[in-house]
Order: structure tokens, then C-alpha cells, then sequence
């Protein structure tokens, strides 16, 4: 069994920072790619930034240059860094894995959810 274990969420004010976490623990193999994700309500979800096994990156348009992804292979960690949030930013997070379990199955967890809202 895999879980993923999220944290970080909170209330912040317009332009403050906030960093998500999600870890994954259980029977796994390997982690492939891992994601954040964001559903705001009412709004289809939608990714917000993905780093291969090798460390690439890629951030959807809304969030460049104010969010920085990063994992820790050791930890099979995955952060989102977030600065200079804005209230658009508020949304449900997921953090999505990609795995190959120990019994070689390949299959992708999602995270229960960390809850962001910036407001002041």
C-alpha cells in the first residue's frame, strides 16, 4: 500500500508565501514524475507544475515566476514553493505520483488535499 501525505495549506494575505509538502511512503519501487495540482471551486482541475525524475520543470502560465517545484528522491518528497500569492491562487492542491510499486505495478497516487486561500 502507498499513501501520499500532504501539508503546508493554510490562510495567507495577498503577496505572502506558502510551501506545500507531500510525501509518499509504502511499497514502492520508484517514483517517476510527480505534479501539483489545484482545483478552485466551481473549476475544473488543472495542473499547476510537474518535475521529472531527473529534476526538469514545467509551470503552467499562471504561476511562472512565483512558484518553484522541487523533490527530495530521498525522502520521495515533492515541494511547491508559492511567493507572491494572489487570491486567484486559492484552491484545493493535490500532489499526483507517478510510482512503480514493489510489485512492479505501475500506478499514480493523489494526495488527500491541502486547502490554500489567500485573502485579506
Amino acid at each position: 500500500q502507498v499513501q501520499l501525505v500532504e501539508s503546508g495549506g493554510g490562510l495567507v494575505q495577498p503577496g505572502g508565501s506558502l510551501r506545500l509538502s507531500c510525501a509518499a511512503s509504502g511499497s514502492i519501487l520508484s517514483i517517476h514524475h510527480m505534479y501539483w495540482y489545484r482545483q478552485a471551486p466551481g473549476k475544473r482541475r488543472e495542473l499547476v507544475a510537474g518535475i521529472t525524475s531527473g529534476g526538469a520543470t514545467n509551470y503552467a502560465d499562471s504561476v511562472k515566476g512565483r512558484f518553484t517545484i522541487s523533490r527530495d528522491n530521498a525522502k520521495n518528497a515533492v515541494y511547491l514553493q508559492m511567493n507572491s500569492l494572489k487570491p486567484e491562487d486559492t484552491a484545493v492542491y493535490y500532489c499526483n505520483v507517478e510510482t512503480t510499486r514493489s510489485d512492479w505495478v505501475p500506478y499514480d497516487y493523489w494526495g488527500q488535499g491541502t486547502q490554500v486561500t489567500v485573502s485579506s
